[in-house]
Parts: C-alpha cells; structure tokens; sequence
C-alpha cells in the first residue's frame, strides 16, 4: 500500500486573502472551515479525498523566515501558458527573481504572501 498526498498546509498571515488567491488559481472552493481560522479549499463536489490534494490555509502570526524547501507548481488546462500567467498576474501573483537564465520553460511567481511557486509551460488535462 502506498500513501498519496491528501493535503497541503500554508500558513499565511491572512487566510481569508490567500485562501481566495488560491481558490481563484486553482478553480477550488471553500470545503471546510475550522475554529482556529483554518480555510480548507478544494474541487468542488469532492472535497477530502479526492483525487487532488486540498489546500489547508493556516492562520499564523509567525511566518517561517527564508525560503521554503517546498513550493506549489502550477500548469495551465484551459488556456496557453501566456494567458495563463496573465490571469494569475492579475489574480495578484508577482514574478520573483530566484537567478533564472531567461530560458527556463517556467515562471516563478509570488502569491500575495510571497510564496513562491512556478507556472509550467506545458498545459495538462483538466480532472
């Protein structure tokens, strides 16, 4: 038997703002909201265990200093990948500078919080 990722927790200093980026980029809603502030969100109808992982934003007043050793990729399924960082730009994503050369086949942005995550250039099939 083999485990497969069912959650990924963010911790943000402002839940409500980086659980509504991440609904917007990832086309999930709300599933669940938790006492502590906590905002689950995921595809729609399915919520839990289904076969993509949900997002868990996680209030905190102590954000963790310096980079991350996990971050989130993204791939476009409904548009080419130029319209598709035009949208997330939108959404409020800025572009970050971590020493790309120019010929990477991927972005690397910001959510409004600055972590930082990539938009593949290759598009994939929408679940």
């Amino acid at each position: 038997m083999a485990s497969r990722i069912s959650e990924l927790v963010i911790d943000a200093a402002d839940a409500e703002r980086l659980a509504a980026f991440w609904s917007e980029v990832l086309g999930y809603v709300e599933v669940e909201r938790e006492d502590d502030g906590s905002i689950a969100i995921g595809p729609a109808g399915v919520g839990f265990g289904g076969p993509q992982p949900i997002l868990v934003i996680s209030p905190s007043a102590d954000p963790r200093p310096g980079k991350l050793r996990l971050h989130i990729d993204v791939s476009p399924t409904d548009r080419d990948h130029d319209a598709e960082l035009e949208r997330l730009l939108a959404l409020g994503a800025r572009p970050v500078d971590v020493g790309q050369t120019g010929g990477e086949s991927w972005h690397v942005l910001a959510d409004p919080e600055g972590n930082e995550f990539c938009l593949l250039r290759s598009r994939i099939q929408p679940l």
